[in-house]
């Protein structure tokens, strides 16, 4: 006896429509094409749905994959955007070295007078002291320089 199903997919007819557009179009991306094609597959508003296997070959993914698009389905109550559509990230990769802080703090640091010997900050100079100061990361002169520019900061 097989397992009850513990995600079941039933659309509406706008959203079939919807999905069937995607699908015949083919201006989409094509992992958005196969999402689209795997919930037509699991929708059961029409008639029971085939088994997971069977709906992975017709639309050429694995079982897992079958599987993975029933369950956001059902994690996203059925919204069929969030389900075919790509996920946004919820925070980038790598936490940004620059914040709002540290812009202020080298942005001050700039509009100061320049050590002895320099008649002007130069964007190396710049870099040499912010290695130097407490609770600013170092930073390159490159990122320095773009911290300025953004700033609306010039330096003569």
């Amino acid at each position: 006896m097989p397992r009850p199903k513990e995600h079941v997919v039933t659309l509406s007819a706008g959203d079939r429509r919807d999905l069937t557009g995607v699908v015949s179009r083919g201006a989409h991306p094509a992992r958005m094409i196969a999402r689209a094609r795997i919930l037509l597959e699991l929708d059961e508003s029409v008639a029971p749905a085939s088994d997971r296997r069977v709906i992975a070959e017709r639309a050429g993914v694995s079982e897992g994959t079958v599987y993975l698009v029933a369950k956001r389905f059902t994690e996203v109550s059925g919204r069929v955007e969030e389900v075919i559509g790509r996920r946004k990230r919820t925070r980038p990769p790598i936490e940004p070295k620059v914040t709002g802080d540290v812009e202020a703090r080298v942005i001050a640091l700039a509009c100061t007078k320049p050590p002895e010997g320099f008649d002007r900050w130069s964007l190396r100079l710049l870099e040499k002291h912010v290695l130097l100061t407490d609770g600013i990361p170092p930073l390159d002169h490159s990122t320095i320089g773009r911290v300025l520019k953004k700033g609306g900061f010039v330096l003569i």
